[in-house]
């Protein structure tokens, strides 16, 4: 029977709550007898490790799925949420943290999608358009409402998914690690409107792997571990937390140094590139990167960053310029080319671009290196032995290898991606974005992974929006600003805020 939340003393009433939710997924239980409760007017921030239960309490909270005990709480009154549409009409909305926008639909008809307006019996296109422009403007963007989806990068689309939640006039906003793919400025647009929503009497809750940014906003924090709930901080608990404190609740341990100790990289040159430009992003960049050395790409939103890495991988055409592989003129014209070649490039946007979800943590690890487990029917043995030694290197957790690689935490189905181009034997990795939207014991995990692939040799390029990170992993980090490299500064010494003055032009 379900049991209404209590009022809590001298606080305002719960908006949203859950008691004794308990959610199973065949036998393996995502969230245990879980309390919460969400108030009117605050930002709460729900953190934990991946695969801690954060976003299947999201999903169950946004009616993506249903609870397998317990109950939601809506204004202290049970509800049951039969889908997506039943929870908007409730006023519950959600940004998740995997983008579902449809490519062939322009921003406008994405925002309201499902929701449009019509007039004299037409969808009103006009007004859609408009008023998606205003909602964008409040975010500090100038996506054109026009634009097709499949046009944006995986910030832009952000934009896009959170501008969207926004136009339901919702009274509680779940943002699912909103800020994963946006620069600063993007961030503090985003997290001004948050304000507001909770200064209105609303409900935030923001699931976030970014601790300072989550202690910086949140009035209250929830810390889930193993899908129990570890606690629940209010103002005065957080009011001495650090995010060293934070970690510790979430892990169930002191962590080690963040950052692994550097490593003195190689003269010989593994990869060079020579005014590479390409139409509209890239203009003459050129860069060079050692053995055993880790170079990082910083820069805004839209600089051009993840265009040069798939211009020198292939996958978007160069207008102009030349990639060198050991000194040597290397003609890469396609990812084919690429891997042939010992180049690995990462992609940003793991779920679209990096896996294929509906095989298994076999089949997604092999799959570019398919031809070597050919001979010629496929070695079966051969493959699963290959993925073996991958998770237990990289510590991939995961229930069996014939497992859908859908059913994986983020940290861990970015731990597959990595095994992906790991099974290639490259040379040289292009990374782009490696520890978006995972938590920090699995981004600890990665940079010794990084780390120790450089003390064997590899050459990296680490593209990432999280300066900490460039400053803690690389050895020099190249600046790019509206598609050239504008400076090449030394890791070791450099700080954030030369970055961004760097970065912004200043």
């Amino acid at each position: 029977m379900d049991v209404c939340p209590a009022n809590l003393a001298g606080a305002a009433r719960p908006l949203l709550s859950v008691r004794g939710l308990t959610r199973d997924f065949g036998a393996v239980r995502a969230l245990d007898s879980v309390d919460v409760d969400f108030l009117a007017g605050e930002v709460h921030g729900v953190v934990g490790e991946n695969g801690a239960g954060k976003s299947t309490l999201m999903n169950v909270l946004a009616g993506v799925v249903r609870p397998t005990a317990g109950g939601v709480f809506l204004r202290g009154e049970p509800v049951s949420l039969g889908g997506p549409a039943d929870a908007l009409a409730r006023g519950i909305a959600m940004v998740h943290q995997e983008l579902h926008l449809v490519d062939e639909l322009c921003v406008a008809e994405n925002v309201f999608l499902g929701r449009e307006r019509t007039k004299r019996g037409l969808v009103d296109r006009r007004w859609a358009r408009e008023e998606t422009r205003r909602i964008l403007e409040t975010l500090g963007s100038g996506i054109d409402s026009r634009a097709l989806v499949s046009r944006l990068g995986v910030a832009d689309r952000q934009m896009v998914e959170i501008a969207r939640a926004l136009s339901c006039d919702a009274r509680v906003l779940i943002l699912d690690e909103p800020t994963a793919v946006l620069g600063p400025a993007e961030a503090a647009a985003l997290f001004a409107v948050v304000r507001r929503f909770r200064d209105e009497g609303k409900t935030a809750i923001l699931v976030s792997h970014f601790l300072g940014e989550v202690l910086g906003i949140c009035d209250a924090v929830t810390v889930l571990r193993d899908g129990r709930l570890v606690e629940t901080l209010r103002k005065e608990a957080l009011a001495g937390t650090a995010e060293r404190d934070l970690a510790a609740r979430m892990v169930g341990r002191e962590l080690g140094e963040h950052f692994p100790p550097r490593w003195r990289p190689e003269e010989e040159t593994a990869l060079e590139a020579r005014g590479l430009s390409v139409e509209g992003w890239v203009e003459e960049a050129s860069f060079s990167v050692r053995r055993g050395e880790i170079l990082g790409l910083a820069g805004l939103v839209g600089a051009g960053r993840t265009e040069l890495a798939e211009a020198v991988a292939g996958l978007r055409p160069r207008r102009a310029g030349t990639v060198l592989l050991g000194g040597e003129p290397a003609e890469i014209r396609c990812p084919r080319d690429a891997v042939r070649r010992g180049v690995a490039y990462l992609s940003e946007d793991r779920r679209r671009l990096g896996l294929v979800l509906g095989m298994n943590v076999v089949a997604n690890t092999t799959l570019v290196s398919l031809d070597r487990y050919a001979r010629p029917l496929l070695d079966r043995r051969a493959e699963r032995e290959a993925t073996l030694s991958h998770v237990r290197r990289l510590d991939i957790r995961v229930g069996q290898l014939r497992d859908g690689v859908e059913t994986l935490s983020g940290g861990n189905q970015q731990k597959v991606s990595f095994a992906k181009w790991l099974e290639t034997r490259p040379r040289v990795m292009l990374l782009d974005e490696p520890t978006r939207g995972i938590d920090v014991g699995a981004k600890e995990q990665i940079y010794r992974l990084i780390r120790e692939l450089a003390r064997g040799g590899m050459a990296t390029v680490l593209i990432s929006s999280e300066m900490t990170e460039l400053l803690g992993m690389c050895d020099r980090i190249a600046v790019m600003r509206r598609g050239r490299i504008v400076a090449v500064v030394d890791g070791a010494t450099a700080t954030e805020e030369a970055l961004i003055r760097h970065a912004s032009g200043l």
